[in-house]
């Protein structure tokens, strides 16, 4: 199956429980550059704030904070829902670790073969990765991906 060449990645939104903290976090600890802030009155009955920071590709993250709302917890492996960035080499990635490590911020590392990625969470245990190199872009489909997938939901069917 060909990848649809009319659509490509544009923003994420992520929603934080402490604004003041998730600037700081981003502009400061990861140096992203902050585009634009908005804020309203009623998204959903809570007022908002959202922030938008733009990454080296100039896609973009939007974190939407909500006064009065929750930070909901999953019962899920906490890394199963993550952002990833990506630096070029192993040695970018080894000066992220430095970073990081001056900043206080707690990272686990994964040896992925190709890939090698740090995991860390922001202010809002929000889970974000940094891999080197980047992952391929290849749009063709491996052969054997939906009989994997036929596989598994066939094994783990309610």
């Amino acid at each position: 199956m060909k990848a649809n060449a009319e659509l490509s990645f544009d923003h994420v939104a992520i929603p934080v429980g402490d604004a003041a903290a998730t600037y700081d976090f981003y502009s400061k600890v990861l140096g992203l550059h902050l585009l634009d802030a908005f804020e309203g009155d009623d998204w959903g009955g809570f007022p908002w704030l959202m922030m938008i920071f733009a990454a080296a590709d100039n896609r973009q993250l939007a974190f939407i904070a909500f006064a009065g709302g929750k930070q909901g917890k999953s019962d899920l492996p906490g890394d199963s829902r993550h952002y990833a960035f990506s630096v070029p080499d192993q040695a970018r990635l080894t000066a992220w670790k430095r970073k990081l490590a001056a900043a206080d911020v707690k990272f686990t590392e994964e040896d992925h073969g190709t890939q090698h990625s740090i995991y860390f969470e922001d202010p809002n245990g929000v889970v974000l990765e940094i891999t080197a190199p980047p992952s391929a872009v290849d749009a063709a489909t491996h052969s054997s991906a939906g009989a994997t997938i036929a596989a598994w939901t066939n094994r783990h069917a309610s």
